[in-house]
């Protein structure tokens, strides 16, 4: 005899809350929202329910496990910056879905551990990907290629977003801004510096600019999109 197959969150009707009871949506925001503060690990299905006042028994009338819960809360994640009509212009299409997943991993600083498996499958995350696709086939028409293109593109945010985040992470675990780290570390580096030994490290603390994060993001996405371009030229 055939085994069922598996009910999944997606295809599951959605029973309506009782009455002053949370619902499905409010217990994915509450869930975002511990998430955000204190990271995925924090989000427990009795933590979920007793932020909202709500037992645990009732959250699990609607949500059968943590890793539903999860899955709902990345796909709420993926609606929150909805993508515009591809305009045809395949670069600045491109920028805009760059640009659109970067902000909602801010947002979320455990998400882009989440989206590097395998795909979540909800409505707001399946409109999403066929957003992106949309953009990337004014690129090329091989959609092999343009999946690869989106790939590429998808990577350096992740990339980006990552370096970004691991300021952060430093600044919360030594509970020192990067002014007060930099300021600790002086003396340290102006001995290294002094010794000669790296001149090419001098020129970089000496001479470069700090650019800001978004200013840093903008200069690696153009090379992204014009190794793009270069390559699918040929």
């Amino acid at each position: 005899m055939t085994e069922p197959a598996p009910s999944s969150v997606w295809t599951r009707p959605r029973p309506e809350p009782r009455r002053r009871a949370p619902g499905v949506d409010q217990y994915v925001a509450a869930a975002l929202a511990v998430a955000d503060a204190e990271g995925l690990a924090a989000v427990s299905m009795r933590r979920v329910a007793g932020d909202l006042g709500s037992g645990t028994a009732t959250l699990y009338r609607y949500i059968t496990n943590r890793d539903e819960l999860v899955d709902l809360m990345i796909d709420a994640a993926q609606g929150e910056d909805p993508l515009p009509e591809p305009t045809g212009e395949w670069r600045a299409d491109l920028g805009t879905v760059a640009r659109a997943l970067r902000t909602t991993l801010l947002r979320h600083p455990w998400l882009a551990g989440e989206l590097t498996g395998r795909p979540s499958l909800g409505p707001n995350s399946l409109r999403r990907s066929e957003a992106t696709l949309r953009a990337a086939v004014a690129l090329t028409s091989d959609i092999t290629l343009a999946s690869q293109a989106l790939g590429t593109v998808r990577a350096y945010v992740l990339g980006s977003v990552a370096a970004q985040q691991a300021v952060r992470h430093a600044e919360q675990r030594t509970g020192l801004s990067e002014e007060e780290w930099q300021r600790s570390v002086g003396p340290y580096i102006t001995e290294v510096l002094a010794a000669g030994e790296h001149p090419m490290l001098a020129r970089r603390i000496v001479e470069a600019e700090e650019l800001d994060p978004d200013v840093e993001f903008a200069f690696g996405l153009d090379c992204v999109l014009d190794g793009l371009a270069a390559r699918l030229a040929r």
